[in-house]
């Protein structure tokens, strides 16, 4: 059993040795996050919390992490991986995203259509925002935090939040079931992967519409975008792939296999390294991103959502 490595907590969290900004992948089906050293591609355990964890966003000192089946918003302190509080959202709650100056929280509430927008450092609720995408999944912050950008799994849009008005203000055309949203570094752009389309999307923040569509593989789903702005990576969850595009010429780059349904991803700080959680291997791929190989693949828990990285 894979929960066994528990043992291991003691030494995560006492003392051990880290050379690396840490990896969070939560693990849905096991009820477990996996914690992986990056610096050396070890797993360095895990820790129980939570019944379904889901969406994952962390800052220094915590992990913001969404409960499916208990319908929380679970805070968990990365000290110690002890639950700090448990926050009430509302049922179904998926993707959860900070804003660039630490100031607030977006959580994705699926069936109430809703986003649930929450400060920090004391997630406070704000506004419940009602979208016009069924079953919302991601609720991205733009860099300089004016806009959230709502994907939803019934939806052939992108819901587009004033973050001041605290309301939906447009809604903008893409592909059907859009589902992973990045954005470039200086927010001139956004890239959405619609699932049922098989294509990636490409957006004019300031002019709020779609320049350009970029052919993917089939089941598109996670979107990670490159610190440089220079490349936007794409998994492909029924073809068992990331795709990397080159942001000048809007061209698929490179095609890396990776492992079965690659869902949400996350890069290292400095861009060297992409983490891609296979939901049905039970595994994280890791890809180089300069030579764009799968180095390799990592055993997590069952049925990981994603990962988080810090």
């Amino acid at each position: 059993m894979r929960l066994k490595m528990l043992s291991l907590l003691p030494l995560l969290f006492a003392g051990t040795v880290i050379a690396g900004p840490l990896a969070y992948v939560p693990n849905e089906k096991s009820a477990s996050i996996s914690v992986i050293d990056t610096a050396t591609d070890q797993r360095r355990g895990d820790f129980p919390v939570g019944q379904r964890p889901r969406g994952i966003a962390l800052d220094e000192t915590r992990l913001y992490l969404t409960d499916g089946k208990t319908g929380s918003l679970l805070v968990v302190d990365k000290a110690t991986g002890k639950l700090a509080r448990s926050v009430p959202v509302g049922d179904s709650p998926e993707g959860v995203s900070i804003s660039r100056d630490g100031k607030l929280l977006a959580v994705a509430v699926e069936d109430d259509n809703s986003i649930l927008l929450l400060s920090l450092p004391a997630t406070q609720a704000l506004a419940r925002i009602k979208v016009s995408g069924r079953n919302p999944e991601h609720a991205v912050f733009s860099p300089d935090g004016r806009w959230l950008y709502v994907s939803a799994e019934e939806a052939e849009q992108v819901d587009v939040i004033d973050v001041t008005a605290q309301r939906q203000v447009a809604s903008i055309p893409v592909g059907l079931r859009p589902r992973g949203i990045g954005f470039l570094p200086d927010g001139s752009r956004a890239y959405v992967a619609s699932e049922l389309a098989g294509k990636v999307y490409v957006i004019d923040v300031a002019q709020r519409r779609t320049i350009a569509e970029i052919p993917a593989g089939q089941y598109p789903n996670g979107i990670a975008v490159h610190p440089d702005g220079k490349r936007v990576f794409v998994s492909n969850g029924r073809d068992a792939s990331v795709m990397a595009i080159d942001v000048g010429s809007n061209a698929v780059i490179a095609t890396i296999p990776v492992g079965k349904r690659p869902w949400n991803m996350a890069l290292t700080p400095d861009g060297g390294k992409l983490y891609v959680a296979n939901g049905r291997s039970g595994s994280v791929s890791v890809i180089d991103t300069a030579s764009l190989q799968k180095l390799r693949d990592i055993a997590v828990g069952e049925l990981p959502w994603g990962v988080g990285i810090q």
